[in-house]
């Protein structure tokens, strides 16, 4: 389905920033930017307000640092901007009492969602009962960004919004996604590492789901290997998705393979946004509940006991 051209506004030019940035611009959209650092080769403003006065955008992608978000969000609310995609996590802490304006659709950019394996998954398992989940993310932070230093990214700063939870919050999305509400969660995790930095470099969660009982998910910044992957089995059969060598299985079957070209995820979340209102995204409302299970995995670890989900209907 081809985009009709909208005007957008990139709140942001950090590496996500100019990834949005340039994505946006091949799939044929009018982009500006927003960026209080002075930038060499890109044309931008440096005050958000006045960018959104003089821009008049249909839709804001807000790539600020986590600590950001919040005021960023607020502004492009109070502007009444119709679609918004906030880059993941929301915001670095819970926040709960948020006033939204009803002419604003705003979404999470969790674009993992938007995985052809997962999505693939998601249809599979729709009519089967889901028995037990474990999940593994991790790749070593100092290999992760290699044009970056990793100690001075905000990845190695809590107060900045990095560690594990918040940086590699795509699977607490698509658990809640797949396999949710979450229901119950009990922790383990921290700095434990030689890493520099403060933040939390590795994350063992258990977790009671609405849609499966058990699911074991870690999370480190540890892993030279590099590996993601999700081991599920059902009533009927197992699956296994291995989304870093891009290949499917179910029971001992290898399903397929799948090339996915690097920014495929993103311009699909794009499309999603500006062609659907980003009825497959993730909703303003689910990316809060990933925030609130980050406090109750940070709580849970700090002092050892199960924490439920008090925001169950």
């Amino acid at each position: 389905m081809k985009t009709e051209t909208k005007t957008v506004l990139v709140s942001g030019f950090g590496s996500i920033g100019q990834r949005h940035v340039s994505i946006l611009r091949e799939m044929g959209q009018k982009v500006h930017v927003f960026s209080r650092r002075k930038l060499q080769k890109e044309e931008y403003y440096q005050n958000l307000e006045v960018a959104s006065i003089e821009v008049n955008p249909e839709y804001v992608v807000i790539a600020n640092e986590t600590s950001e978000h919040d005021s960023a969000l607020k502004t492009a609310l109070s502007f009444e901007i119709p679609k918004i995609l906030v880059e993941k996590p929301l915001f670095s802490t819970s926040i709960e009492n948020l006033t939204v304006n009803p002419k604003s659709q705003v979404c999470v950019a969790y674009n993992l969602r938007f995985h052809p394996l997962l999505q693939r998954l998601c249809s599979e398992i729709k009519e089967q009962i889901v028995l037990s989940v474990q999940i593994y993310v991790g790749q070593y932070l100092p290999d992760w960004r290699p044009q970056q230093d990793y100690r001075k990214s905000y990845s190695a700063s809590r107060a900045q919004g990095g560690g594990v939870l918040r940086d590699l919050s795509h699977e607490l999305d698509y658990i809640n996604w797949l396999f949710g509400p979450w229901q119950a969660i009990s922790a383990l995790g921290g700095h434990y590492s030689s890493l520099a930095g403060d933040s939390d470099d590795v994350f063992c969660l258990l977790l009671k789901m609405e849609n499966c009982p058990a699911v074991v998910l870690q999370l480190n910044y540890l892993d030279r290997t590099g590996r993601r992957e999700i081991l599920i089995n059902t009533d009927q059969h197992t699956y296994r998705l291995d989304l870093m060598k891009q290949e499917f299985s179910r029971n001992q079957e290898h399903v397929s393979s799948y090339s996915l070209e690097k920014d495929e995820t993103y311009r699909n979340q794009h499309t999603d946004m500006l062609n659907n209102n980003g009825k497959l995204c993730c909703s303003l409302q689910e990316g809060l509940d990933v925030l609130r299970l980050i406090d109750a995995a940070e709580k849970s670890a700090e002092t050892e006991t199960w924490q439920k989900n008090q925001h169950l209907r």
